[in-house]
């Protein structure tokens, strides 16, 4: 296979060979030598093969979430059926109750009750209804699968078959589970013949798919355990218990770290850098004892604090805050400001932000040769507004007055664009928005915000799927703004995939001048493992608290007791657990750190509850110290929770700011290929940073000019300012119109020949 004749070809390297190979047509590559077109070849079917089985167990996975979703709408359209029943079983109980009140011989009493079940049915109808009610009365869909499963059980097998899969842990019993059903895909008895391991799943499946028969022993439902068994397969791989040969997204992760054999040259410099202990016992002690420390003074101070109810339920209750209002000076500031910007189109603010940054410079071939088309920087300009605004070519085209036909402008995108280009021109922004002082009044770019908000895609897509929190179909284009409002990262994700998993990602892979440290999340933000892991990387991770009855504190010691604090511990953070596994933390985040494995990857799978796994287990007992050390400073430090909603609105604002530009196309991303849809939201983002930049340019100059006329200006009033502002930006363009221009006489006759 490829696999096979690239051996030797870093895996970097054949990323790139695809890219380009994927641009070109037939003619063009024929233009290369043999030798380079086979490479390219290679690396564009090597690829397409790994996508491809990531596609399928997504799928895969997407179909069997799907069937227990429906599963759980008809066990609430069962319960709404039966509720009558209910009722009627409750009134009869009732009545048969008042008989024996009223007659307290047993005889009479059985009589009467007699006359009454008669009246309600008989014995056999009661049972019948007692039957039905008592199947659906628990939270138990499993049982009701069968039939949904049953349509697509033919495209599941051969999924199952298309894909290579094995154990990532010494426990087959999935696999050998799976294997005996490939094997039996054509039987039709109802019960199962052979022994089966069921240690794979849960004490429900269990109890849903065994009978004991009468003479005690147990038999498993072929058809519910065939369910149980790829229900089971979804759940392992998204938490990488089993891992597909051949993959990405799916492999096994442990193959992509890095030996500890090189990973113990780079230990000390890392811990120094990041400032942990290099040594597993240090590591636990400094955490323990910080997280004792912090208690404490949470403890003592509590009294004082109040901003924070402790309830009789033992979860903390928090006084709302009034917002600041905005002063006189600040909104008379902004008043002079909206009144004296000077009115710009995008494409305006594109070319004066492309002069300044130099941006268009990072956009060519993607195989690196010399930009070969005429007027290069024109027409990457062009390109950015017709993507980042979602115009698409052909629509752009037309109201370019020939600057562009729709065929360069679809060249340019596919053959001197991808996501990294994009990246590296929002960086040129983004590096020069540093240099300005204007920003420096907002924050001092140590802190980030992360936040998704939904982009429409169309339904039959592999991305898109229903989202409950955001409602409809779509992706979320996840956002990291820093806390002086720029975009420093975006990224493209399907709905139903866990967003904190990206928290991370986006502060790595940017590598612009401004360097967060710290990083404000909403909800989605709130998982022990992203704790354990941000904590390792040297990142703060402080997400927005809503509902508390979501959290647990835990306890740093088992001796340790609070006078006033204490009820808000439910259990002991497991130190032995994090000091066995240390090593293996450690081996993780340094592969990270060298780029071996991405954050998200490893989030993906540590986001998943798994009972195999025990780094899984050992990032959530970090997390979970982690999370309380962090829960403590939030109910105990009201300037913190105040900084922390500040950040978040932020990236909310921004979500809205950049969405104004996106008015293309009716807001949805017309483009199936994933590639496409991430190149989309960066292209978005390159315009809205863009219009940030001229922004600050131009509050900048009118806020000097504002001084050199007497106006008293205080740090305060400034710090107030935002550069979302697009009431000066005119989307479309300019309309001209010319009465002078007289059109050509109309035609009344229409003579057809007979």
């Amino acid at each position: 296979g490829s696999e096979r004749h690239l051996a030797d070809v870093p895996e970097l390297k054949r990323k790139h060979f695809a890219a380009e190979a994927r641009v070109l047509d037939a003619a063009e590559l024929r233009d290369f030598g043999p030798a380079k077109r086979h490479a390219l070849l290679l690396c564009l079917i090597h690829r397409a093969r790994v996508q491809t089985r990531d596609d399928l167990a997504e799928m895969f996975i997407k179909r069997m979430g799907n069937l227990h979703n429906r599963g759980k709408e008809e066990l609430e359209r069962l319960r709404a059926r039966y509720r009558e029943k209910t009722e009627a079983i409750v009134a009869t109980m009732s009545d048969v109750i008042q008989v024996l009140d009223r007659h307290p011989g047993d005889t009479d009493a059985g009589r009467e009750i007699r006359r009454l079940v008669s009246t309600r049915g008989g014995v056999q109808t009661l049972q019948a209804d007692c039957d039905a009610i008592a199947a659906h009365s628990g939270d138990n869909h499993l049982p009701l699968l069968w039939p949904f499963y049953k349509s697509h059980r033919a495209t599941i097998l051969r999924m199952v078959r298309m894909l290579d899969l094995e154990s990532t842990t010494e426990d087959r019993s999935l696999i050998d589970a799976i294997e005996l059903i490939l094997s039996q895909e054509r039987a039709r008895g109802d019960w199962l013949d052979e022994p089966v391991d069921l240690a794979f799943t849960t004490q429900l499946w269990r109890k849903t798919i065994t009978h004991r028969t009468e003479q005690g022993e147990e038999r498993i439902h072929r058809r519910l355990f065939e369910v149980c068994v790829f229900s089971s397969l979804a759940n392992e791989l998204k938490s990488g218990d089993v891992a597909v040969r051949g993959s990405e997204t799916y492999a096994d992760y442990r193959e992509q770290l890095l030996p500890w054999e090189q990973c113990e040259p780079l230990l000390d410099d890392y811990c120094r850098q990041v400032g942990l202990p290099a040594s597993a016992v240090g590591f636990v002690n400094a955490l323990q004892s910080k997280l004792m420390q912090v208690a404490d003074l949470t403890d003592q101070g509590y009294l004082e604090n109040g901003q924070v109810i402790i309830g009789d339920d033992g979860f903390p209750v928090l006084k709302r805050h009034k917002a600041k209002d905005m002063s006189s000076g600040a909104r008379a500031l902004e008043t002079a400001i909206l009144d004296r910007l000077r009115e710009r189109s995008v494409i305006e603010i594109l070319c004066d932000v492309a002069h300044w940054t130099r941006w268009p410079r990072h956009f060519g071939p993607l195989s690196g040769s010399d930009t070969k088309i005429d007027q290069p920087t024109e027409r990457y300009v062009l390109t950015a507004f017709t993507y980042g605004c979602n115009l698409g070519p052909a629509q752009a085209a037309r109201h370019l007055r020939g600057a562009a036909s729709a065929h360069m402008l679809s060249f340019v995108n596919r053959r001197h664009v991808d996501a990294n280009k994009l990246a590296a021109a929002c960086r040129d922004i983004i590096n020069s928005y540093a240099g300005l002082q204007l920003p420096k009044f907002w924050g001092d770019g140590k802190r980030a915000a992360a936040d998704g908000t939904k982009y429409d895609l169309y339904d039959q897509n592999l991305l898109a799927s229903y989202h409950i929190r955001y409602g409809g179909y779509g992706g979320i284009a996840y956002h990291h703004v820093s806390d002086t409002y720029v975009a420093l990262f975006s990224h493209f994700i399907p709905c139903g995939v866990w967003e904190a998993v990206y928290i991370i990602d986006g502060l790595l892979k940017n590598t612009s001048d401004i360097q967060p440290d710290t990083v404000h999340a909403d909800t989605q933000g709130q998982s022990l493992p992203v704790f354990g892991l941000s904590h390792l990387l040297g990142i703060q991770l402080m997400p927005r608290i809503r509902n508390w009855r979501d959290y647990r504190f835990f306890r740093p010691d088992e001796d340790s007791r609070y006078e006033h604090i204490d009820a808000l511990f439910r259990e002991d953070v497991d130190w032995d657990l994090i000091e066995t596994h240390w090593k293996d933390l450690m081996q993780v985040v340094l592969s990270i750190k060298s780029g071996k494995i991405a954050a998200s990857t490893l989030l993906r799978k540590l986001g998943n509850y798994s009972r195999k796994n025990r780094l899984y287990q050992a990032f959530r007992a970090l997390g979970a110290a982690v999370r309380t050390l962090f829960l403590l400073q939030y109910i105990s430090d009201r300037e913190l929770r105040e900084q922390i909603t500040a950040s978040t609105n932020k990236v909310e604002a921004y979500n809205g700011f950049s969405k104004y530009f996106f008015f293309g196309g009716e807001g949805v991303i017309a483009d199936n290929d994933p590639l496409e849809q991430e190149k989309a939201v960066k292209y978005n983002d390159l315009v809205a940073n863009a219009v940030i930049f001229h922004n600050v340019v131009e509050q900048t100059r009118i806020i000097k000019t504002l001084m050199r006329a007497g106006w008293k200006i205080t740090p305060e009033d400034v710090a107030a300012l935002s550069p979302y502002v697009t009431s000066h930006v005119k989307r479309f363009g300019d309309y001209l119109i010319d009465v002078d221009a007289l059109p050509e006489p109309y035609e009344i006759e229409l003579a057809l020949a007979a």
